[in-house]
């Protein structure tokens, strides 16, 4: 939005031009009603010409909405003429997009009329009256509009307090204009003590709305025992409107918290798109926010879908325009993207013909359609590039740093091991403790459990090195495991169109240098269709050429399955998916002026948003994690089913989740408490530091509120917090005895840590990156179409693959339509929006207005930076070869800063994309 000019009415005299950084001459009339308010009449005020709607009739009288004006401002407590204290209060409302200002016609000499009629505030003291034991009188004033700075609108309100009015606790706002406002801040001048900030980033309705009035708390901190009296009451009572009677549909625009299953992800009236309800006994699932709708009249147990799905107006994006750089941005670019690729290519199964046309969405790219040009270069301004002639665009896509380094990345079996290690999927790998590979899936129905990944065979790969009792009691065999979660969903999965899936075992020795080496994969069909169990194991050294293409297809298979792992588990269920309760239960049960929710408030940002959207495009029925990724149709049972067989809190912090897959093991002596298996390992290495910086900065908080254990247990709040996390957030895993309970600061810090390093560490280290590993999707196929060239093979199809193997290969990776939808998706979700908040970047005004936590969190923010000088360090120390060497892209992901864009670096405090 522009700046407005407006004219400032002075006492007798014209108008002149405005100048918000002037002093204003007298302007306000100070009565007898306790207003300080402006010359002009409450009727003037709000009387102006709002796009047609104006609330006062022609004969000039009050009409429907100028009568609620009247007596809102009726109701305005007395003004005391003793008054001690002379406050100013200095707000701060963000323009935003469609905000009050957008349905304002501005008529000359009537502008600053009309921004006159702003909001009143309410002053709520502290402390109860010490002769009556009741609570003070508050003192209000009517805001006034001085001026536009940017992106900001600034408004004044003075207040005359008494002497014994005492320390302001919260703020009451009303808001009267005809829409919402982003209100960020109110900051009170005048006191002794100095200034008084009120931290609000959060939308103020309209006060004819009729939802509830807006309350604000000081940027002081309180636990609910040391919360002042006067505000005990007003504590619970914001906490209620938050919960809501559960009850209902909510609308846009409420802010209310509660939980359901997901029950909204397939349309029952189709059995193509019906799915079941994940939460449950069942298909045992995370909460998510609940919204209400109607349940479908095909299957009550399902909730209809609709084009808006609900979010407390809170966790919304602030409409700000930088702010919809990620969520909105993607949304939008799916609705246009996809039509418009139906359009290029009709047949939706067509894969690629060579790998020369593979090459050419990045040297030529697709030509778009015309009437699909402006739409999808607004969306994907870096995607969407003219041609040479100027008669059309194309859709283009960016090569992927790793491709730029060296074209054939993707082919190599170093590369393969390394991105075990150092790719978009670091969290998988895990040790070999035991031999023979068992597998835990009912002989009966699955086949024998025993892995046919042999001694011999292992033996005959690492001749020369070792045996392999040597090598497992040396800790140096490590797997890629994807065969006990998959197998389930291959009968499932191969009934579908296209499509074709294994249960997979890979195996990697740790050579000397401290590099992976692959030794086997191992890929298994499970008894289908009066068939046997078909189980065959492929090795990388070989002279036989049909074995050496039969080794780069395997690969290929168990890229796909890592592909769908990653997307589905290590991505959306760990971070987005587990982390709603969170936020859902600090709503709910901690109050706003709660250290623990001022310490996690930045670190849940825009999460519920970004979940939202993806139940509305991404993992609903016939959305693009089933229509691109391995398990289709069954991606979100897949995930349901690892959810109940794995996931447990206790294991989500970075140490713990090295030690449970035996990449670590306790070790006080070490820098981070742990010493890890292989030492060259860029995420463990860089996580930790992460994890250090974090887990120290919420100590030094922590510490800050909470002297000792009876602190923390006597907690009302916190305790609820934890135990509505466990008991409805996470209620299919409520009976597990791994649950840490939160008794001791130590078991505080260790919650708060581990949900921090989940929402920033962990999601940085597995979405920025998606790009560089999958932006070539022969590097990280998202699925595989065709089995295995030597399962079963008809004459023809083993003829096929004898003369033409490329052919084939190009046959099993995704289609053209698959492989650009997904390269698009991962484009936008690897860019980071250009007012990204950064792990020790913009300070939260509660930390800042504590010295002790102020100077703990500049300590953090100066780790941080130290941080990011030594992963530059390690990437340029040629001993680390996992992340150094010809060819060889950095290990950038946890590097805390970053530029905005595609960077494949940058840690935020919250899931923002």
């Amino acid at each position: 939005m522009q700046s407005i000019q407006v004219q400032q009415p002075t006492a007798g005299g014209p108008t002149g031009p405005y100048n918000p950084t002037a002093t204003v001459t007298k302007p306000f009339l100070n009565g007898t009603s306790g207003l300080a308010m402006r010359s002009s009449s409450p009727t003037t005020i709000f009387s102006k010409v709002v796009k047609g709607r104006n609330p006062v009739n022609r004969s000039g009288r009050l009409g429907r909405s100028g009568l609620a004006v009247k007596a809102i401002l009726g109701g305005l407590g007395a003004f005391n003429p003793l008054a001690g204290v002379k406050v100013k209060a200095v707000v701060t409302v963000k323009q935003t997009v469609g905000g009050f200002l957008a349905d304002t016609v501005l008529v000359p000499n009537t502008v600053a009329d009309l921004l006159g009629t702003s909001m009143i505030l309410e002053l709520i003291p502290a402390d109860l009256d010490p002769s009556t034991g009741k609570q003070k009188s508050t003192v209000s004033s009517l805001a006034s509009f001085v001026g536009i700075d940017g992106s900001e609108i600034k408004y004044e309100a003075s207040f005359g307090l008494s002497s014994d009015f005492g320390k302001v606790g919260a703020i009451r706002v009303d808001n009267l204009h005809i829409r919402e406002m982003f209100l960020k801040d109110i900051v009170l001048d005048g006191f002794a003590t100095g200034s008084v900030n009120i931290e609000c980033e959060s939308w103020v309705p309209a006060k004819l709305s009729g939802q509830p009035r807006r309350v604000f708390f000081t940027t002081k901190s309180y636990l609910p025992s040391n919360t002042p009296a006067g505000l005990k009451k007003l504590r619970t009572d914001e906490l209620v409107v938050l919960r809501g009677s559960g009850q209902g549909e909510r609308k846009k625009g409420e802010r209310i918290y509660d939980y359901d299953v997901y029950n909204d992800l397939g349309n029952p009236s189709n059995p193509d798109s019906a799915r079941p309800v994940l939460g449950g006994k069942e298909n045992p699932y995370p909460r998510r926010c609940r919204t209400g709708r109607p349940r479908s009249s095909t299957n009550p147990a399902d909730e209809t879908r609709g084009l808006y799905f609900y979010v407390p107006r809170d966790e919304e994006f602030s409409e700000i325009k930088t702010a919809q750089f990620g969520v909105k941005t993607l949304y939008s670019a799916l609705h246009a993207l996809i039509p418009t690729l139906e359009t290029i290519l009709i047949d939706p199964n067509l894969g690629f013909p060579h790998f020369t046309a593979v090459n050419n969405l990045f040297d030529q790219g697709l030509n778009l359609p015309p009437y699909s040009q402006t739409t999808l270069t607004s969306f994907l301004p870096t995607l969407v590039r003219n041609t040479a002639e100027g008669s059309n665009d194309v859709l283009q896509f960016e090569v992927p740093p790793t491709m730029d380094r060296n074209s054939f990345f993707w082919f190599t079996d170093e590369e393969f091991a390394r991105q075990t290690l150092a790719g978009v999927n670091p969290c998988t790998i895990k040790l070999i403790k035991e031999w023979p590979i068992m597998g835990t899936l009912d002989p009966a129905v699955y086949g024998p459990q025993e892995s046919g990944i042999t001694k011999e065979l292992l033996e005959k790969e690492i001749r020369g090195y070792t045996t392999l009792d040597e090598a497992i009691q040396q800790k140096k065999l490590f797997m890629l495991d994807y065969h006990d979660v998959l197998l389930p969903f291959v009968g499932k999965a191969r009934e579908l169109d296209n499509s074709t899936l294994y249960g997979s075992r890979t195996v990697f020795y740790l050579t000397p240098s401290g590099t992976l080496k692959p030794l086997a994969i191992e890929l298994t069909r499970p008894p289908l269709d009066g068939k046997p169990q078909w189980k065959k194991v492929y090795t990388p050294n070989s002279s036989s050429s049909t074995d050496v293409w039969l080794w780069r297809f395997a690969k290929a298979h168990v890229l796909a399955h890592d592909s769908a792992y990653h997307q589905l588990i290590s991505h959306w269920l760990r971070t987005h998916c587990c982390t709603e309760p969170y936020i859902i239960a600090a709503k709910r049960q901690l109050s706003a002026m709660h250290p623990v929710h001022r310490l996690l408030l930045p670190h849940f940002r825009y999460t519920m948003e970004i979940n939202a959207l993806a139940r509305l495009a991404l993992i609903n029925a016939g959305g693009v994690i089933e229509t691109t990724f391995a398990t289709l149709k069954y991606a979100m049972q897949a995930s349901s089913a690892i959810y109940g067989q794995s996931w447990r809190f206790d294991k989500e912090g970075l140490p713990h989740d090295l030690i449970n897959r035996g990449l670590a093991m306790e070790d006080p002596s070490s820098p981070h408490g742990v010493k890890l298996t292989i030492e060259d390992y860029p995420y463990a290495n860089d996580g930790l530091l992460i994890w250090d910086s974090i887990k120290k900065w919420v100590t030094d908080y922590v510490n800050q509120y909470y002297p000792d254990s009876k602190s923390v247990s006597s907690d009302a709040e916190l305790q609820a917090w934890w135990s509505e996390v466990r008991y409805q957030g996470h209620e299919d895993k409520k009976d597990e005895s791994w649950w840490p309970t939160i008794s001791t600061p130590q078991d505080l810090i260790e919650v708060c840590t581990t949900i921090i390093w989940v929402v920033s560490g962990h999601h940085a280290a597995v979405n920025f990156g998606q790009y560089a590993f999958g932006g070539y999707f022969p590097n990280q196929p998202s699925i595989t179409r065709v089995k295995m060239p030597d399962e079963d093979p008809t004459e023809e199809e083993w003829k096929l693959f004898m003369e033409k193997p490329e052919r084939v290969l190009l046959a099993t990776l995704p289609s053209q339509f698959q492989a650009a939808t997904v390269m698009t998706v991962l484009n936008v979700l690897s860019a980071h929006s250009p007012d990204e908040e950064y792990l020790g970047g913009p300070i939260e005004p509660a930390w800042r207005d504590e010295p002790s936590v102020n100077a703990a969190f500049e300590n953090f923010t100066a780790r941080q930076i130290e941080i990011e000088a030594e992963i530059d360090a390690r990437n340029a120390d040629s001993t680390r070869k996992n992340r150094v060497g010809a060819g060889i892209y950095p290990y950038e992901l946890l590097k805390p800063f970053s530029e905005s864009g595609v960077t494949e670096k940058g840690v935020p405090y919250s899931i923002s994309i």
